[in-house]
């Protein structure tokens, strides 16, 4: 006898086995995920088997464990043909269960499993976090040096941290140091200068090692921030298909970076609130902090306006700019947006200065020293605390400063 899951999954009998009364659930779940019909019609399918599977190995659903899917798909692979996506639902199927609290949350790791070095790192980590309060993304920057800083000074045997000594710091900078960016560089000797002061906290240590930190050279101005053109903007913003959904999305992105010079994770952070659409302003959250009164340009509101209309998928997510394909949700990270950078100019051909998406904070600081804006107008713009900040973007305008030169002496030869 045939049971229908929902108006459009519908199965060849009814599900049997511990999890047959949350099949119709998951399926909903997916649905609300932005999966499509034969997505979730394989998902539910491989949950049935999995369902009645459970059965015949006698499993209750409070026992039902992460162990349990590769025994099922060793099981499946004897009798048909798996798929490379069967994986992948069953750990959908019991991270539902586990979010519905329907089986128990696993531990994914022992304390006890982990090694010296990594629970050393992971206490950081957590000091960072609880008592420091710093970004997630200076801790996911600063722990994994610390983990090699560990690994390198005591191996796989127990830490001894009241042993560290100068010598141990800066020979592990001096081996490090060259193989990095510079940028690198400097958050790792930050990284470090971070540990050892915790280190100090902890009572480890009587020392101040933290000012044993050698300073990594990193010349002001080494290198020229390249700028992207105002024509190649044109061209590039002129290449997106905004008869689509994904096209709306992308062309009010590329809009904010263009045009209010908004850092990737300005974008990616953007929430319906933000958005003050009577005043036409925006409050952006940026590296120091939410800003409020931004200007919304008449262009970039259209843009967003008609991806919000005719392009947002239906989420209960608060954020603006939503993944286009299932499940729906909001943009993960920076690297989202600056993929979307790279692919527009590689299918425009726009030969841009770099594949990045703060060339667009330099373009538009360039184009704005052009029209005749302050270096302050240009800071609040781009939210810069510091005018010393601004000048980066402004002194390295080549073009603007070869009407400042002075003529060589003698004259052109």
């Amino acid at each position: 006898m045939k049971h229908i899951v929902d108006d459009r999954i519908i199965l060849s009998r009814a599900p049997e086995g511990p999890l047959a009364a949350h099949v119709g659930s998951f399926a909903r779940s997916l649905r609300e995920q932005g999966y499509a019909v034969c997505s979730i019609r394989r998902k539910v399918m491989i949950a049935t088997g999995f369902n009645r599977w459970l059965k015949q190995q006698g499993v209750a659903l409070p026992s039902v464990a992460s162990d349990h899917p590769s025994g099922y798909l060793r099981y499946r692979a004897r009798q048909v043909r798996l798929f490379q996506g069967d994986g992948v639902a069953l750990r959908q199927l019991l991270d539902f269960l586990r979010n519905e609290r329907v089986i128990p949350t696993e531990k994914s790791t022992s304390a006890r499993s982990l090694t010296p070095v990594e629970r050393c790192a992971q206490a950081y980590g957590q000091y960072l976090r609880d008592t420091r309060g710093l970004a997630a993304a200076t801790i996911v920057n600063y722990v994994p040096f610390i983990r090699t800083f560990l690994k390198d000074c005591f191996g796989d045997a127990a830490l001894a941290l009241s042993h560290l000594c100068a010598r141990d710091v800066v020979g592990f900078v001096q081996r490090q140091a060259p193989r990095l960016h510079p940028k690198r560089s400097k958050i790792l000797t930050a990284a470090l200068r971070s540990f050892l002061r915790y280190v100090r906290y902890l009572g480890k240590t009587k020392l101040n090692l933290a000012a044993a930190v050698p300073v990594v050279a990193n010349w002001s101005m080494s290198s020229i921030p390249r700028a992207i053109g105002k024509d190649q903007v044109r061209q590039l913003l002129a290449s997106i298909d905004r008869s689509t959904a994904i096209g709306r999305r992308d062309y009010a992105i590329l809009l904010l970076l263009a045009r209010l010079g908004l850092r990737s994770g300005e974008v990616m952070h953007l929430e319906l609130g933000d958005i003050d659409w009577n005043r036409g302003q925006m409050t952006v959250r940026g590296k120091s902090g939410p800003r409020s009164g931004l200007p919304l340009p008449a262009e970039v509101g259209k843009a967003i306006a008609a991806y919000l209309r005719r392009g947002r998928p239906p989420s209960t997510s608060r954020r603006v700019f939503l993944r286009a394909r299932a499940p729906i949700c909001a943009l993960r990270d920076t690297c989202s947006v600056g993929g979307i950078v790279r692919h527009y100019l590689e299918r425009a051909g726009v030969d841009a200065p770099s594949r990045g998406a703060h060339q667009f904070r330099y373009g538009l600081a360039t184009e704005m020293f052009h029209q005749g804006a302050s270096l302050s107008e240009i800071g609040d713009l781009l939210g810069h605390h510091s005018p010393e900040t601004t000048k980066i973007y402004i002194e390295l305008d080549l073009d603007g400063l070869r009407t400042l030169a002075l003529p060589w002496p003698g004259g052109v030869r």
